[in-house]
């Protein structure tokens, strides 16, 4: 039975993995496609995967769609070109075909039509932080209760949707930010006092801790993870000592320093259990660089979700473009912290690590998985922009080139560089590989 369960998530992995890719690759292939063909280069062949054909259609404008056997990437092959990844002239063209070919197309042609797959990749990544902003709302700036989460029977609660909260013991509140501060400010009680306006009525109400250990979430490949924590989770206690704020678990497993606890935890319709986990060593990012601290990978938050408002379209596409540029800087201030040695080289991860993120993004639900299939267009898209020889990243740099010193770069140069960026990707695709089967 263990087998066959061990089966079905290996497949469950897969198949989110091989979907949440389609859909990146789909979509920067894509780019190139439609923004060349507006350039008047011609596309040949548009292909979602590698390998034989499955099934093909030809358009109206010349160009085989078609879906291939091995769904690990995809390409748009233009005319005249050498392979499938545009290096290189291939067969030989006459003046009217050579200015529909990628080679032969005007400089700030190629210059669109290559820089326009990572940029579909971040137009993918801002409509879905967009859209997701539209559907669920986004928090009104008064502190009002939303939502609030399960909770176990002996937790002490008298809030309700809807409350306003005016004050925390006695410290006015009229900001997230100074609930924030309050909850630094109260101490560790498992009853607290609120201060809230209800039916237009002030009244103090009793409450747990602003910050109990609530699951809110939990990273991908993490302790918590593998051992079956989920979203909603209450910690009740570690090693036997009750918790009752979050900092209290993130205290004790620190002072663990990797050594298994045992966590007490509630949730709803399953009752109290045990479970075993021991935290990992991470960098994470402070305001002066990187520090290394021992994570369980759960996150918490408050008791209940802030009240929410629609969300106006530009407002979201606003948030949107935040969200996508805020990965775009940590991707950047990560690369930059792992070259410069402020943080171990275990957290590039590889295709492994990519497909168990994946797999558990799907698992956690359909909001979850298009979520990260944002993150991972950015982070594709970003990667893209990078100057290496056969990224397009390298293609705009050997077009930047041509357009400063008036000649494009020498085949030999080309070649060259390009051999040098292949052996890099191949290199840091092997290094993730092997971070994924010995960085645990």
């Amino acid at each position: 039975m263990a087998i066959l369960t061990d089966l079905g998530s290996f497949a469950w992995t897969i198949l989110a993995f091989v979907t949440a890719l389609s859909i990146i690759v789909a979509v920067h292939e894509y780019g190139h496609y439609i923004i060349g063909r507006i350039s008047g280069i011609k596309a040949e062949v548009f292909s979602l995967g590698f390998g034989p054909k499955l099934i093909s259609r030809r358009d109206r404008h010349g160009t085989l769609w078609q879906v291939a056997a091995i769904p690990l990437g995809g390409y748009v092959r233009f005319l005249g070109d050498a392979n499938a990844a545009s290096a290189g002239a291939g067969t030989e063209l006459g003046p009217d075909d050579r200015r529909h070919s990628l080679s032969g197309a005007p400089l700030w042609a190629r210059f669109a039509t290559v820089a326009a797959g990572p940029i579909f990749n971040f137009i993918l990544s801002i409509v879905v932080f967009g859209a997701m902003a539209l559907w669920q709302g986004i928090p009104v700036e008064r502190v009002e209760v939303g939502r609030i989460a399960d909770l176990p029977e002996a937790v002490v609660n008298e809030l309700r949707p809807g409350d306003q909260i005016l004050a925390l013991n006695g410290q006015k509140v009229a900001s997230w930010k100074d609930l924030g501060a309050a909850t630094e400010a109260a101490p560790i009680a498992a009853v607290q006092d609120w201060t809230v306006l209800r039916d237009g009525q002030e009244e103090v109400v009793k409450g747990p801790d602003p910050m109990p250990a609530v699951v809110s979430g939990i990273a991908p490949r993490s302790a918590a993870a593998t051992a079956g924590l989920k979203p909603g989770d209450v910690i009740l206690a570690v090693d036997g000592t009750p918790v009752t704020r979050f900092t209290d678990l993130r205290d004790k497993v620190g002072a663990a320093e990797g050594k298994p606890v045992v966590l007490q935890v509630w949730r709803k319709g399953a009752g109290i259990a045990d479970y075993t986990l021991a935290a990992r060593e991470q960098d994470l990012p402070t305001a002066t660089g990187y520090e290394k601290r021992w994570l369980i990978g759960v996150t918490g938050g408050s008791f209940f979700e802030p009240a929410t408002r629609s969300a106006g379209l530009f407002e979201a596409a606003r948030l949107g473009a935040t969200q996508t540029w805020g990965i775009i800087a940590s991707s950047v201030s990560g690369l930059w912290a792992t070259v410069t040695g402020q943080i171990g080289s275990c957290n590039i991860g590889g295709a492994i690590s990519i497909a168990e993120t994946t797999g558990q993004a799907a698992s956690a639900g359909g909001a979850n998985f298009i979520w990260w299939i944002a993150v991972l267009s950015t982070a594709i898209g970003f990667l893209n922009l990078l100057p290496v020889p056969v990224l397009d990243g390298g293609h705009l740099m050997f077009f930047t080139y041509e357009a400063i010193a008036g000649r494009p770069a020498s085949d030999r140069v080309v070649n060259v560089l390009t051999f040098i960026g292949l052996a890099m990707v191949l290199s840091l695709m092997i290094f993730g590989l092997s971070n994924d089967l010995f960085c645990r």
